[in-house]
């Protein structure tokens, strides 16, 4: 069984350019979307990252799901934002 990648005792899912941070079991998710990358060495590095907040319930329009959003400049700067704000959404239940 597959070990499931996890930053600060939330889960880290990946889809091509998009990263689910949380469970989509619980009220809020975060989603990370890489908009711009740089080559170092032979890595992608992010250059540009999206972050927002979102609501998870199904019954609600996309685009009224986000509760807030920002960029960041490189992913390390947008997961730290992410955490902090999923802990603090997560907790204000």
């Amino acid at each position: 069984m597959a070990k499931t990648l996890e930053y600060k005792g939330h889960p880290l899912q990946r889809k091509d350019n998009i990263i689910y941070y949380g469970s989509f079991a619980d009220k809020y998710i975060i989603q990370l979307q890489i908009l711009d990358t740089k080559k170092v060495k032979d890595l992608d590095v992010a250059t540009k990252v999206s972050v927002s907040l979102q609501l998870t319930d199904p019954s609600i329009k996309t685009r009224d799901k986000i509760v807030k959003k920002s960029e960041k400049d490189s992913l390390y700067a947008a997961i730290d934002v992410a955490a902090v704000w999923l802990e603090r959404a997560l907790a204000s239940r």
